[in-house]
């Protein structure tokens, strides 16, 4: 894919994810990750502890890195909670290229979920 088709399709995530919510502002990367991850609970509550909040981020990457081979579902606790389980350690160097990957594999998450 090329930068600028990049480019296009994050932004089409982030205007997606804009109008569901009913927002002004386009969301950022984690805050996509902390929706991916209240996706991926299949649960919504009014509020998250600081520390549900890290977990559902958790959640969110290891779904989206589960597309690269990183991490396998291992499957949910008595709670409901998902959780996965390193098949292999991530070891892509600097944020930037990290965060590159993450964007790439959420625009997948997105095209995923319209096919369905």
């Amino acid at each position: 894919m090329e930068d600028w088709e990049f480019d296009f399709e994050w932004l089409q995530v982030r205007h997606q994810v804009r109008e569901s919510l009913g927002r002004e502002s386009l969301p950022d990367l984690n805050a996509i990750l902390f929706l991916i991850g209240i996706q991926e609970l299949g649960r919504w509550k009014r509020e998250f502890s600081k520390e549900e909040k890290q977990d559902l981020m958790h959640i969110a990457v290891c779904r989206l890195l589960s597309y690269e081979g990183y991490y396998r579902f291992q499957g949910r606790d008595a709670d409901g909670w998902p959780h996965w389980e390193v098949v292999r350690p991530f070891q892509l160097k600097g944020v930037k290229t990290q965060e590159q990957l993450l964007k790439e594999l959420v625009i997948r998450y997105f095209r995923e979920m319209e096919e369905e």
